[in-house]
């Protein structure tokens, strides 16, 4: 046994001089992008990307009150707390299965990080007749939209992945939704038929995904400097593109699950220097980081558009 204490405090001295890199287990150039963009702070956020991550869940206020859920998630045998300052919000106490809970089967919940459960409440969806969420992925904000609008209006939920709308719209079916409809992306002549007739388009564009590492820790191995530069440029071609769609007056909202400023306020930044962000204004933005609140790291942005 002190072998074995020996051996493996020889380790972590080991681990301790190795570079951070290695220490950390994050490729050398992605490590290079994120120590120069963020500094000292990059330390703190690797060590937080490392950690479990909390399992919350957002309840769907077309079947529930945060108050229903919780009582009848309990009587399940699913322990769980609110989470401060996330009103649709509930962490699980300890990790399980709830997949398989009555409730979920219900439509009552879905599984979606706190630092995500930002997005929807972010966009100022009052008086909003027709939303776009034009990556729109297997719709998990999508979801919280239509719940937030009160199963009112309507949502084009777009996607270039088949399959992932196909979920959404299962997903919908159960959370009994019927203000959403899906679209695939498979040409540019369904985002052009869609100019200027939405007020809000939400845009969460691939990215980096650094800040939800703890959750999908393989997606750093098929990270390095050409991917994340190519990632810059299909986020800037998005926003050049997917922007038409938005009604003078109305708003476009940028979003990532990256802690990468070049990703977040940067990107923004080159769009409303550029010709195609030249009729929009910046509003507001909001960013979480790992390592403070226990939320995935996220970037929103808000823009309006000139009337």
């Amino acid at each position: 046994a002190d072998d074995v204490e020996r051996g493996r405090a020889a380790g972590d001295e080991v681990a301790r001089g190795a570079p951070r890199a290695v220490r950390e287990s994050i490729p050398d150039e992605v490590d290079a992008i994120a120590a120069a963009e963020l500094g000292e702070a990059w330390d703190a956020e690797l060590e937080a990307l490392n950690a479990p991550a909390p399992v919350d869940l957002r309840v769907n206020l077309n079947r529930a009150t945060l108050k229903e859920l919780r009582a009848r998630l309990n009587d399940e045998g699913v322990e769980t707390d609110p989470v401060e300052g996330f009103p649709d919000a509930l962490t699980l106490r300890q990790r399980q299965n709830v997949f398989i809970t009555p409730s979920f089967r219900d439509g009552l919940f879905e599984v979606q990080d706190r630092s995500s459960q930002k997005v929807a409440p972010f966009m100022k969806l009052e008086g909003a007749a027709r939303v776009i969420d034009a990556c729109a992925g297997a719709g998990g904000k999508t979801l919280h939209i239509a719940s937030l609008m009160g199963n009112r209006g309507r949502i084009v939920a777009m996607d270039i992945t088949a399959w992932k709308l196909k979920e959404l719209e299962e997903r919908a079916r159960r959370g009994r939704f019927s203000n959403i409809e899906t679209r695939l992306i498979d040409s540019t002549k369904v985002i052009k038929r869609q100019e200027e007739s939405a007020d809000r388009v939400l845009l969460d564009v691939p990215c980096s995904g650094l800040g939800v590492l703890r959750r999908n820790p393989g997606s750093k191995l098929r990270l390095d400097r050409a991917e994340i530069e190519r990632l810059w440029t299909l986020q800037a071609e998005i926003l050049s593109s997917h922007s038409r769609m938005v009604k003078p007056g109305g708003f476009l909202i940028y979003a990532t699950c990256s802690i990468l400023p070049s990703e977040n306020r940067g990107q923004v930044e080159r769009f409303l220097a550029s010709p195609a962000g030249a009729a929009f204004s910046f509003e507001e933005d909001w960013s979480a980081l790992p390592s403070r609140g226990n939320g995935d790291g996220f970037y929103v942005s808000r823009l309006v558009k000139g009337g």
